[in-house]
C-alpha cells in the first residue's frame, strides 16, 4: 500500500512513526493528516537510504533545493558535492533537474547517497531520448517515469495541468511560457494539434506511481515568469485543471502535492496561496519562491526568498529555494549554499509568524548567547555555523576574542550590549533575567527538527532502516 492507502486503512507505518517523531508531534496526527490529503511523506519503496520526512502546512515548512548538470556543465562526483551540499545545510528535498549526461548515473548516485527524498521531472530525461521533442510518444513518457519509479525516485514533477486549450491564453504575456516542461509540452501540442499526453494518460502514470508510492508533484507549466504575468488567464486555468487531477490522482492512492508560481507581487501572494488551497481541496503546495520583483540578477535568491516567507505565511508547505545564478547560470556547490541559507530563514521565519510551536526557541536561545557574549554558543546555534565563525574570525582572530565583550563592528568603547551590561552591574538598571538558569534550549522543545540548531545533516540512524552511510 502507499502511505495514503495506510492512513486511509487507519494504519500507521513506520514512516509515519518516524516523521512524528522529527515533527514532535502524535503519530495518528500524521496518520490523519496523509489520509485527508492534507500532507505527504515522499517514500517510494525502493529508496533504501531514505529518513521519511512530512510536507503539509500543519507541519514545520520545508525546503527543496534544485541541483544538476545541464549540456554545458556538470558530471555524477560535481552533482554529488552539489547533493552533500544541499544536506548538510538543511535542504528538506532535493530535486535532481539534469537534462545533460549521464542522467542514469547521476540519478542513482543521488539515490544511494541521499537520506532526503529525491524529485525529478521525467520530461526531460525522455526529451533527451528523441531526436527533436516533437517525437514524444506517450510510451516514452510512461517507460521513463516507470524507470525512475523502478530506481527509488520519491517525487516527480508532472505537467499534465497544461492542456492544448489553455495556450492561446499565453498569447500577450511577457515572458511567455517559462517552465521547461510546460514549454516542451505546450510545443509538443501545436505542433501535433493534439492533447498533453501527460494529461490522456494521466490514469496510466498514476497506476505506475502507486506501484511504488511515488508522490506526484502536479508542475505548473504555465506558472508567471514575471511581475506582468501574474495570476493571468492561463495561470488559473491550469490551476483548475490541477485542482481536478488532485482528485483523480487521490482516487489512485496516490499521494499529490501540487506546484505553484513563480514571480508574483507581494500583495498578491497571499490570495494566490489561499486560491490554491481552495481549488486543490488543502494539498500540500509547493512553490517556487515566488520572486517579488523582477529587477535583481544575480541576486534572486533574495528576491524570492521574501515572497517565499510570504508564501509559507499564508500556507505553503515546502518552498523550492532560488539561487543566486537564477536566470542567469546553472549553480554551484556555493550557490547551493546561499540559496539554502535564503531559503531556511524564509522558512523559519514563516514558522515564527504562524506560532508554530517551539519554532521562536531557536531565536531566543541566540539572543540570549548573543547577549552574555558567549561567541562558542553563538556559532553552534547559528543557522550557517561555519560561516558565522569564518566572518567573526576574518577581523577578530584567535582563541582570545572567543570570550570577548565585543566584536569588530562596534569595538569594545561603543559595544552596546557591554555598555548595557556594565549600568546594569552598576545598578543604574534592572539586571536582565532569563527564566531558566540554563537559557532556552531548542533541543527540549516542541520545535520540529528543523527548527533546532544546528541546521545540518538528516541523521538517517534513527530512521525505520539501517542504512550506510548515515553520516553524509
Amino acid at each position: 500500500m502507499t502511505q495514503l492507502d495506510a492512513a486511509r486503512a487507519g494504519t500507521i507505518t513506520d514512516a509515519m512513526e518516524r516523521v512524528a517523531e522529527r515533527e514532535r508531534v502524535d503519530p495518528e496526527f500524521v496518520r490523519q493528516q496523509v489520509a485527508d490529503g492534507q500532507a505527504v511523506i515522499p517514500t517510494n519503496v525502493n529508496h533504501d537510504r531514505l529518513d521519511p520526512m512530512v510536507i503539509g502546512r500543519e507541519f514545520a515548512t520545508k525546503v527543496n533545493a534544485n541541483i544538476g548538470n545541464s549540456e554545458e556543465s556538470g558530471d555524477s562526483e560535481t552533482e554529488l558535492e552539489k547533493l552533500h551540499t544541499a544536506v548538510h545545510h538543511g535542504a528538506d528535498t532535493v530535486m535532481d533537474l539534469s537534462t545533460g549526461s549521464d542522467l542514469d548515473e547521476i540519478r542513482t548516485a543521488n539515490l544511494a547517497h541521499s537520506p532526503v527524498p529525491i524529485g525529478t521531472v521525467p520530461i526531460y530525461e525522455a526529451v533527451t531520448r528523441v531526436e527533436d521533442p516533437t517525437e514524444l510518444t506517450t510510451e516514452r513518457l510512461l517507460s521513463v517515469i516507470e524507470k525512475q519509479a523502478q530506481q527509488g525516485v520519491d517525487y516527480m514533477t508532472i505537467h499534465a495541468g497544461v492542456r492544448l486549450e489553455h495556450l492561446p491564453l499565453t498569447d500577450g504575456r511577457t515572458t511567455g511560457i517559462v517552465s521547461r516542461g510546460g514549454s516542451i509540452l505546450a510545443k509538443w501540442m501545436e505542433d501535433n494539434q493534439a492533447e498533453n499526453p501527460l494529461y490522456t494518460a494521466f490514469d496510466e502514470i498514476c497506476a505506475i506511481l502507486s506501484e511504488y508510492d511515488v508522490t506526484i508533484s502536479l508542475g505548473d507549466g504555465l506558472r508567471p515568469g514575471s511581475l506582468a504575468d501574474a495570476g493571468d488567464p492561463a495561470q488559473y486555468a491550469e490551476l483548475e485543471t490541477l485542482g481536478e487531477l488532485t482528485r483523480r490522482a487521490w482516487d489512485h492512492g496516490v499521494q499529490v502535492m501540487v506546484e505553484g508560481p513563480g514571480h508574483v507581487p507581494m500583495d498578491e501572494i497571499a490570495g494566490q496561496v489561499e486560491r490554491q488551497q481552495s481549488v486543490c481541496d488543502g494539498a500540500p503546495f509547493y512553490v517556487l519562491g515566488p520572486l517579488v520583483t523582477d529587477i535583481a540578477p544575480g541576486y534572486d535568491h533574495i528576491t524570492s526568498a521574501i515572497g517565499a516567507t510570504e508564501a509559507a505565511r499564508a500556507g505553503a508547505a515546502m518552498l523550492c529555494y532560488v539561487t543566486p545564478k537564477e536566470h542567469l547560470g546553472l549553480p554551484d556547490a556555493e550557490d547551493v549554499r546561499d540559496g539554502l541559507a535564503a531559503y531556511r530563514i524564509a522558512a523559519h521565519a514563516a514558522d515564527v509568524a504562524n506560532g508554530r510551536e517551539g519554532a521562536r526557541e531557536w531565536d531566543d536561545a541566540l539572543s540570549e548567547a548573543r547577549y552574555a557574549f558567549d561567541w562558542q554558543r553563538q556559532f553552534e546555534l547559528a543557522l550557517d555555523p561555519e560561516r558565522a565563525r569564518a566572518f567573526h574570525d576574518q577581523t577578530l582572530p584567535g582563541d582570545n576574542y572567543e570570550t570577548a565583550r565585543f566584536c569588530s563592528m562596534c569595538g569594545v568603547e561603543f559595544c552596546s550590549m557591554r555598555i548595557d551590561q556594565d549600568a546594569r552591574d552598576e545598578g543604574g538598571m534592572d539586571e536582565i533575567e532569563i527564566d531558566d538558569t540554563d537559557g532556552t534550549d531548542p533541543e527540549t522543545s516542541q520545535a520540529a527538527a528543523v527548527n533546532r540548531p544546528p541546521v545540518g545533516t538528516h541523521d538517517t540512524a534513527a530512521g525505520p532502516t539501517d542504512s550506510p552511510g548515515a553520516d553524509d
